[in-house]
């Protein structure tokens, strides 16, 4: 089984702050602006509060406006928004990152474990704000066992078509759309796609350091692992600043700790 660590949602660049670890402990990953999309932050929800709600309460000076829309893949919290009938949860991938996971032969079976930048939250006045002196950590959100792949735009269904890889643009480049199988073949009592609630086994930064420095078991040194070739230092794994598919084969101790690390 192919296993891919997918980077997403906000970061420095792409939002301009650090997705909340939320005060019950949801890992709410915010995604990215976009203009080619039609969804608005005021369109998502968590709570009873609109996403923009959220990012204005956290930082007041977003450039982030009302009307901003945004790129809601992977889209795997089904509450986060209005549903067609049938809706299931997806992925989707396109241009050069998809074209390094077709060269990796990532298809049906294989499981992407999505992390992103995070930070610790809390409420002050009824208000959500970062815990002063929080850093932002690296942690795994959520993951997609891949059941079925949507390859042309002739074979979207209608519970898809709200995808933003669904829509006609997309499909001028190589695009596609992963479908989450209806279990995990690991955890067979668990579905084949699901956000997680944090905890510290999910934290991929080392303790102490910048979120980019991971504190992976030692077993992964014999792992090779697409675009960190030379990320191991002496005690810790220097992840690469740029990219967002790394794709590795998993063996039996890769797969335990896939196996702790989503079972909730």
């Amino acid at each position: 089984m192919k296993v891919i660590f997918s980077r997403k949602g906000f970061d420095s660049q792409y939002g301009g702050m650090p997705s909340p670890i939320l005060p019950d402990g949801t890992l709410l990953s915010l995604p990215i602006p976009s203009k080619e999309d039609t969804t608005k932050y005021t369109d998502l929800t968590w709570n009873g509060k609109s996403y923009y709600e959220l990012i204005q309460e956290l930082k007041p000076s977003s450039r982030i406006k009302a009307n901003y829309t945004c790129h809601l893949d992977p889209d795997i919290r089904k509450e986060a928004a209005d549903r067609l009938d049938g809706w299931k949860l997806t992925f989707g991938q396109t241009g050069f990152p998809l074209g390094h996971l077709q060269k990796q032969k990532v298809g049906i079976g294989d499981l992407f474990l999505f992390f992103g930048s995070f930070r610790q939250t809390e409420f002050i006045d009824g208000k959500l704000s970062y815990v002063k002196g929080a850093s932002a950590l690296h942690v795994i959100y959520g993951y997609l066992q891949v059941g079925d792949i949507v390859c042309s735009q002739d074979s979207v269904p209608h519970w898809l078509t709200e995808h933003p890889h669904a829509k006609t643009e997309r499909w001028k480049q190589p695009n596609a759309i992963f479908i989450a199988s209806d279990l995990l073949s690991l955890c067979p009592e668990q579905p084949g796609a699901g956000c997680l609630s944090y905890a510290d086994k999910l934290v991929l930064t080392k303790q102490g350091c910048s979120k980019s420095v991971w504190d992976l078991p030692d077993f992964f040194r014999d792992i090779p692992i697409t675009y960190n070739a030379n990320a191991w230092k002496d005690d810790c794994f220097v992840s690469t600043a740029k990219g967002q598919e790394f794709v590795f084969e998993a063996n039996s101790e890769a797969v335990e700790w896939i196996k702790h690390l989503l079972l909730q």
